[in-house]
């Protein structure tokens, strides 16, 4: 199995962390990095080769994985010379991608089964599988619905349940096909295209552990919960 790991962003909103160090390198717990954590449990559910997208401070990241021995895996690299978005880069690696492959964010910790999204797209039939997570809003205040200018129903503090991205995808290299090397393609616009053409994408649905690290708050939150996590995020690896 292949797996694609999207490192090429400048980590804006993780400043001042990601002055010196591309985001998937800072430091988890004083011991790991994002993207070893990442490159470890992918290597211990059974792929055995990844491609790296690098872009800015690219070289760090491919001087601290190397060719990938040392986690199990065979690692190349896409070198990203200007933003293409999320599924830009894959468009100038297409010709080395299999048939169906893994693409994620490098700077996602979670314990879900990456082995198993990508069985289950291969399954699906679908141009496109996406890792999906369970959220809820609270709203604080009652909510009015109203129709020409009369209120026709209130609710007091709903919460609204809905899921979300998890920067974790099965795709399908076919469904890559008719879109330009070296142009920009942001997920957004892949998935519309794709509902436009109603070729559905799959969703994954996920109620595990998850965490985006995004911003300053998110990357506190990750070392302070990683002592307890550790055994969930590294089992087997």
């Amino acid at each position: 199995m292949h797996a694609v790991i999207l490192a090429g962003g400048k980590g804006v909103r993780l400043r001042p962390y990601t002055t010196a160090l591309p985001k998937p390198l800072v430091p988890i717990g004083d011991q790991h990095a994002i993207l070893e954590i990442v490159l470890r449990q992918l290597s211990a559910a059974g792929f055995t080769s990844c491609t790296i997208a690098i872009g800015h401070l690219g070289e760090i990241i491919r001087a601290y994985v190397g060719d990938g021995t040392q986690w199990g895996l065979s690692v190349d690299y896409a070198t990203e010379d200007s933003p293409l978005g999320t599924m830009g880069p894959l468009l100038n690696l297409r010709h080395r991608l299999p048939e169906t492959f893994l693409v994620m964010n490098g700077d996602v910790l979670t314990d879900l089964d990456y082995a198993d999204v990508l069985r289950r797209h291969r399954g699906s039939g679908a141009p496109l599988t996406i890792a999906a997570y369970a959220r809820k809003v609270h709203i604080d205040f009652g909510v009015l619905t109203t129709r020409s200018g009369k209120v026709v129903a209130f609710t007091e503090k709903p919460s609204i349940d809905y899921r979300v991205s998890m920067g974790v995808y099965g795709l399908s290299r076919a469904t890559l096909d008719g879109y330009t090397p070296g142009l920009p393609l942001g997920f957004d616009e892949l998935v519309l295209d794709l509902l436009k053409k109603q070729n559905q994408p799959h969703a994954y649905e996920f109620d595990g552990y998850w965490l985006d690290i995004g911003r300053p708050d998110d990357y506190d939150r990750a070392n302070a919960e990683f002592t307890t996590r550790k055994s969930l995020l590294l089992k087997g690896a």
